[in-house]
């Protein structure tokens, strides 16, 4: 993980819930954890990690990850033993 990620990583885990991450540092993050990213139909992507696999909605047209997505995105880190 390079520093900027390590940021990312850092404002995710962060309280309250960040509503100003863009979502592209998101991804980086969840690639460099280790995730396999799959590329769906219109905005949808698939990360995968063992048997371990997520799916979300890249935000549109904004870049920012809204707060949802930035809990669920928490929550898959922590099942993959990269969060707290």
């Amino acid at each position: 993980m390079n520093g900027r990620q390590r940021r990312t990583l850092k404002t995710v885990l962060a309280d309250p819930v960040s509503g100003t991450i863009d979502w592209c540092d998101i991804e980086s993050l969840l690639i460099a954890a280790g995730c396999e990213m799959v590329e769906g139909t219109s905005s949808r992507i698939r990360l995968k990690f063992g048997d371990e696999i997520v799916t979300f909605h890249r935000p549109c047209p904004e870049e920012e990850a809204r707060r949802y997505q930035v809990r669920e995105a928490r929550e898959f880190l922590g099942s993959l033993g990269v969060a707290r």
